[in-house]
């Protein structure tokens, strides 16, 4: 039987590896901009542009045009129809307007007719971030509370969700670390997606360690003989084809849609990814194996009492 859980310490080296440059790289960012990461207009507001067309223009073509013009914060979507363009962009000046629209004239080969244009506050303020926060906060709570409550028979359920809620702060910070490592090398925003996808990842992250975690309470009914990280691992090596395979279906979607889903999205469905990968890891690789240091009294939640182990025997030989 395969030992995943002997090589824990090396997967939590990884994992350190990249989530540390993540941090560094939102330190620098929050040190020489005063945020994390680049805020979009939904955060600081701009102008709404509403244009319409006489054939139809695709948003994931105007927001390249807005790219070659120099402008790369553009959300573009249509409205109504498809020849009815609504885009928010950074705050356009009249004079960068008039030369907008005659360079819209040579690309798309047509004067667009302007329906509106007006300065727009952000959609996305302090009050709704902070409320994000506290609910990522309380649902994190909340399935603290279900774990325990669900693995009560099982000794020391609250390690269990402490686990799980490790392993899942691990994915958000995983998802966080690339966004900021992006926009540092490509300029990304944040926008209201980037926290529907940290709240979709959220959620992912929980399921697979959950079965996980059944696994080992069923086995360790089962195999009573058998230590608590034999147990873990062959609980492991049960589940791990259903985890990856679940995942695998949907990371197949999202490649798809990053290759063939136009540019509007794509950062949306990257960010998703990554933190569904991570995920896909973090249950296997960090969850799991978290618990067994646990329960072990190793690593970061054991340190003084293993220590006070090994000095009593130190004691006992000397004696």
């Amino acid at each position: 039987m395969y030992d995943i859980i002997k090589h824990r310490r090396w997967y939590y080296i990884f994992s350190t590896l990249i989530i540390v440059p993540g941090l560094l790289i939102m330190l620098y960012s929050m040190l020489t901009i005063g945020t994390p990461f680049r805020l979009s207009i939904d955060f600081t507001g701009g102008s709404l542009w509403e244009l319409r067309f006489s054939e139809p223009v695709a948003p994931g073509e105007m927001v390249e045009f807005f790219h070659s013009q120099g402008i790369s914060d553009a959300n573009v979507h249509t409205i109504g129809d498809e020849n009815t363009l609504v885009i928010r962009t950074k705050e356009i000046t009249p004079e960068e307007k008039v030369a907008l629209m005659s360079a819209m004239e040579k690309q798309f080969g047509e004067k667009p007719e302007e329906l509106q244009f007006r300065a727009v506050g952000p959609t996305v303020g302090k009050e709704v971030t902070r409320t994000a926060f506290i609910a990522v906060i309380m649902a994190s709570l909340v399935i603290l509370g279900f774990i325990i409550w669900a693995f009560r028979q099982v000794d020391h359920p609250f390690r269990y969700g402490v686990s799980a809620i490790i392993a899942m702060i691990h994915d958000v910070l995983v998802a966080s670390a690339f966004f900021s490592l992006m926009g540092f090398i490509s300029g990304w925003e944040v926008d209201a997606l980037f926290l529907t996808a940290l709240l979709t990842v959220i959620g992912f992250s929980v399921q697979d360690t959950i079965v996980v975690f059944d696994r080992i309470r069923e086995n360790s009914r089962r195999r009573k003989g058998e230590s608590f990280e034999v147990i873990a691992n062959r609980s492991l090596l049960e589940t791990v084809q259903r985890s990856v395979a679940t995942q695998i279906n949907a990371m197949f979607v999202m490649i798809a849609l990053l290759l063939f889903g136009g540019v509007t999205i794509r950062q949306f469905i990257a960010t998703m990814f990554i933190g569904m990968l991570s995920g896909t890891y973090s249950s296997i690789f960090i969850a799991t194996p978290l618990l067994v240091s646990w329960q072990n009294h190793e690593g970061v939640f054991g340190w003084f009492h293993r220590d006070k182990k090994k000095s009593q025997s130190k004691k006992a030989a000397t004696a």
